[in-house]
């Protein structure tokens, strides 16, 4: 095993062996790049892994807010298992110096991109599970959300959904209403991968993905709300009409304007 895996492993505490660790470590370039049949990539790992993540995100919400309806705990389960916070956890740990990505993703900088170290990150837990058990497996969940979870449990905004508090707060501020747009649709058909950005007076606010396009715009206002609401921007200056002066963007505001899927 090379250095950044075992660094990784050490950083997360795992010892011992894990025969899926180097599949659920294996991006599709990588595998694509070798002898056909050479080495599996972890999509299939990933596959499980969702499931995996969607089943104990779920068992925990139900524990954790015993007085939310199927409405709610619908949403804060989306707030957990979309690629965004994945990927945060992911970048936290360095996951992304233990993947093994193809010469040409690598040139590309997959190796830091929110889905391809999301996608990462469930095929750990898929591996977990097939060479641990589903109690390793929960217990490796709950440490990769247990930052967001928190946010969750501050105020009584959790429960809102993210898209009509991000325009109650707009219109409250006399801005014009949030517009959505698609800068990026990744994956194959049966398994996409939206990113969505959203805008105030032609600003970008903010920016999320998702499985789906519904999904990522939530992401896209709630990452919204906690920069324009966080006390480090002037609100009205920052979404009133014509204001130059404070312009909150993501850090990939160049992104490339393209049509709405």
């Amino acid at each position: 095993m090379d250095s950044p895996r075992e660094a990784l492993l050490s950083r997360l505490g795992l010892s011992g062996e894990l025969p899926h660790l180097e599949e659920a470590l294996t991006h599709p370039s990588f595998s694509n790049e070798q002898r056909k049949g050479a080495c599996a990539d972890n999509q299939r790992l990933e596959f499980l892994g969702d499931a995996v993540l969607g089943l104990c995100v779920a068992e925990l919400l139900m524990q954790r807010f015993p007085g939310a309806d199927e409405g709610e705990l619908s949403r804060m389960r989306a707030a957990l298992v979309n690629p965004t916070p994945l990927a945060a956890w992911a970048r936290s740990v360095e996951l992304g110096a233990a993947l093994r990505l193809g010469r040409g993703a690598q040139a590309a900088g997959e190796r830091d991109r929110t889905n391809v170290l999301a996608d990462a990150v469930e095929a750990m837990m898929g591996a977990l599970y097939l060479d641990r058990g589903f109690d390793a497996a929960r217990l490796f969940v709950h440490a990769v959300i247990a930052e967001p979870l928190a946010l969750l449990t501050e105020g009584p905004q959790r429960m809102r959904d993210p898209k009509s508090e991000l325009q109650e707060r707009v219109q409250a501020t006399g801005g014009t209403s949030p517009r959505y747009r698609v800068v990026r649709v990744e994956g194959p058909p049966h398994h996409r991968d939206f990113t969505v950005v959203v805008e105030i007076d032609e600003r970008i606010v903010g920016e999320g993905q998702g499985r789906s396009k519904k999904l990522a715009e939530q992401e896209a206002a709630r990452a919204a709300i906690l920069s324009l609401w966080s006390g480090d921007v002037n609100v009205e200056e920052a979404v009133s009409s014509g204001s130059n002066e404070s312009e909150v963007r993501p850090s990939n505001e160049a992104l490339p304007r393209t049509e709405d899927a």
